[in-house]
């Protein structure tokens, strides 16, 4: 770490998932992390995010088998779109699954209407994220029966690129993006810890399909940077070790602050307990302003006060057993 971050701790990982809930299963959040030496803001943002558009793997469909079917310029009988037109729109269908292995989804529908991603098979292990997604529109009489290819990856692939790897056949090869981030900006402002002014503050908005939550996604992409800055120093020599700062060691020191630090102790106005003016009084002039203050004296010390007899010792004790609280013992 930089050696000033001794100076002013550690940075802390914020997430806002815009939904209040604060458990992050939006699929758009602001991450942000704060506070950074001068200049660290855009050096990790620019790299997170070229990682996250670029490296985090997701499924797309790869293929499509339609029966009867083999050319992607065909039309179906009785269907709305043409082939072309289904295979771009399954071209968005988003699919969340723990298998890394690829996936046969089917789709039989014999039924009139709108022909929707919910109404695709699937295994138990898959679930389709956009599941009003169109697909084509059916008349009476008409169906469709098809296989739908999905594969996880990275990156792009093109239908010719997968026509040339397969030995398949009678599919019809889609070209399949398959990252599940969306959209990834970061922007840099200043931001302060006591008398330091130049400190960066990293923003960074993460939008993904659903399939992944932002934050998930900014951890892999950060340890996919990890693994090859690495590879700069497998020996882990430390060069000028005076002029780097160990987390270890600021995270300790942060804990030992916060341990030392004196608690704050609660303070509840005496007036809330409702006593007389005659008995207010003495307590506030014997220097006893609040609840907590007054159950700590002793009975005996009540009674030393200036205006405080038995009466107002009773009224005191009755206002404090409303509230489960008594004296303290002589």
């Amino acid at each position: 770490m930089h050696p000033n971050q001794e100076l002013y701790g550690l940075p802390k990982l914020l997430v806002d998932d815009n939904t209040g809930t604060g458990q992050n299963t939006n699929a758009s959040s602001q991450i942000t992390l704060s506070p950074l030496p001068p200049g660290y803001a855009i050096t990790l943002g620019n790299a997170l995010r070229r990682t996250l558009l670029s490296t985090l793997p997701g499924y797309a469909v790869v293929g499509v088998k339609i029966k009867g079917m083999n050319y992607e310029y065909s039309t179906i009988e009785g269907a709305h779109d043409s082939v072309l037109e289904m295979l771009l729109n399954l071209k968005q269908l988003r699919i969340q699954s723990s298998a890394s292995d690829s996936l046969e989804l089917k789709l039989k529908v014999n039924k009139a209407g709108d022909v929707l991603a919910k109404l695709i098979e699937c295994p138990s292990n898959v679930e389709i994220i956009n599941q009003d997604l169109y697909i084509t529109h059916l008349e009476k009489g008409s169906e469709l029966e098809m296989t739908i290819l999905c594969e996880k990856n990275v990156g792009y692939q093109t239908a010719k690129e997968k026509q040339e790897s397969s030995d398949l056949t009678d599919w019809i090869w889609i070209d399949a993006f398959f990252s599940p981030v969306r959209k990834v900006k970061f922007s840099s402002d200043n931001t302060r810890v006591g008398q330091m002014t130049n400190l960066d503050k990293l923003m960074l908005d993460v939008e993904t399909d659903g399939s992944i939550t932002p934050l998930d996604a900014v951890r892999f992409a950060s340890n996919m940077l990890q693994s090859y800055f690495k590879l700069f120093n497998e020996d882990k020599i430390l060069i000028e070790p005076d002029f780097m700062s160990d987390i270890d060691s600021v995270e300790a020191k942060e804990k030992a602050e916060i341990e030392a630090k004196p608690v704050k102790e609660t303070y509840t106005p005496i007036e809330v307990l409702g006593l007389s003016p005659r008995t207010l009084n003495a307590c506030i002039n014997g220097d006893i302003g609040s609840v907590e203050q007054l159950v700590k004296c002793s009975e005996a010390k009540l009674s030393n006060l200036r205006g405080f007899g038995k009466k107002a010792l009773t009224e005191v004790r009755e206002a404090l057993g409303t509230r489960g609280l008594d004296l303290a013992e002589d």
